[in-house]
Formats: C-alpha cells, sequence, structure tokens
C-alpha cells in the first residue's frame, strides 16, 4: 500500500538535544532499516540500544495515511499553540524512509517549521528546517553535515571524535540509557568538559515523565 505509515502523532516537550523544552507535535513513523522493533532480533540489530517503540500503527493517532495533506492535517490538528510557534518532529523508527517533499511542502503550508530526528543512513529530502543526525555503531553517514549531530554516547563503534569535524551546527553527546546510565553520564560530563565542542544531552522527557 501506498502512504505513510504512522505509529503515532502527540503533542509534547521536546525532551532532548538543542530543542529542549520546546512545544512539539511528535509524529512517529513505524518502521526503521537497522532494527526490526522485534526483541528477538535485538543481538543482530545494527543498533541495538533502541528504546523506542515504533513497530506497528496502534499508538496514538496511528494509522495508515494515503496523502501527505491528510497526515498534515492531523499533526495541524494536535497543535494548540500559536500559530507562528508551529513547530513539528518526524521521528521514528527512521522517518526518513517515508518523509518525501509532498509532506514536507504539505505542513509549511499550515505554517510548521520541520524538524526530524534521523540516523543519517537516508538521504534527506529538500526543504527540512532541522535536520538532527544520530549515528549508530558501523554504519556510513548519507547525511553528513546538518543542524544537529546527537550521539547517543559511549557506542564501541561510535566514538565521538569520529564525527567532530563535521559541518553540524551543533554537537550533542547523549548517555545512553538502561542499566549503566549513570556510569554513561558521568562520562558523558567528563568528555564534554574535556571537548567543549560537545554538550551534554538529557532525556529530561524521562525524568519529568512526558512523552
Amino acid at each position: 500500500m501506498s502512504g505513510y505509515a504512522v505509529k503515532e502523532i502527540f503533542l509534547t516537550l521536546q525532551g532532548e538535544g538543542a530543542q529542549v523544552g520546546r512545544a512539539a507535535v511528535f509524529c512517529r513513523f513505524a518502521g526503521c532499516n537497522l532494527w526490526s522493533g522485534r526483541e528477538a532480533d535485538r543481538d543482530s540489530a545494527q543498533c541495538q540500544f533502541c528504546d523506542t517503540d515504533f513497530v506497528g500503527m496502534d499508538g496514538t493517532k496511528g494509522g495508515r495515511y494515503r496523502g501527505a495533506d491528510d497526515l498534515a492535517a492531523t499533526i495541524e490538528a494536535e497543535w494548540v499553540g500559536e500559530e507562528r510557534e508551529r513547530f513539528c518532529v518526524l521521528t521514528g523508527g527512521e522517518p526518513l524512509l517515508q518523509v518525501d517533499e509532498a509532506l514536507i511542502a504539505a505542513l509549511h503550508e499550515r505554517g510548521f517549521k520541520i524538524a526530524v530526528e534521523t540516523n543519517g543512513t537516508v538521504e534527506a529530502p529538500a526543504g527540512l528546517d532541522w535536520i538532527c543526525v544520530s549515528p549508530k555503531g558501523k554504519t556510513e553517514l548519507k547525511i553528513n553535515r546538518g543542524h544537529e549531530l546527537k550521539l547517543v554516547y559511549p557506542q564501541n563503534d561510535a566514538p565521538p571524535d569520529r564525527y567532530a569535524d563535521l559541518p553540524f551546527e551543533r554537537f550533542s553527546l547523549q548517555p545512553m540509557d538502561g542499566p549503566q546510565a549513570a556510569e554513561n553520564t558521568e562520562r558523558a560530563i567528563a568528555y564534554c568538559l574535556a571537548h567543549p565542542q560537545w554538550r551534554l544531552s538529557l532525556q529530561t522527557h524521562k525524568t519529568i515523565g512526558i512523552r
């Protein structure tokens, strides 16, 4: 079937990275090219630490959207603030498997600034207002420039210095969640202190209990 497969759409505050605290409508697309989303496949996946449910289309406002206008209208309906501040985050899974220029145009027509959170392995269509790339392990980046590079840390196959010379406006270092979260946070703090190019990114949405 054609169209867009969407896991969920919801209004929240951006919880991490350079846009932290900003009101945004999140549109989470189903599917990813680095992991099936099934626990049985995690150990063999290219990304093994993902903590996001992007399987299926059963979340809030999830479903199969046949056209860009339908999806953009659903995103617009979630916004409750001033029109001049409209902001949406296209995420996943891997959103760039589905995001196209038609959707970007439809959202811009409704006054939205558009951010995308991507693993960087799929080329981006033109027109996005904020590109945040989060590299994963040994994957090859097809997006080598943008507004923010947000690296989950530590990753054995993705040291920060591998990306430090890329032309991004901001470099964010985010401690990996999980059993070693406290230790990873300490390591990330130490790295940022020693390498001020990098700014610490914390998952504040988890701390304050929002999506």
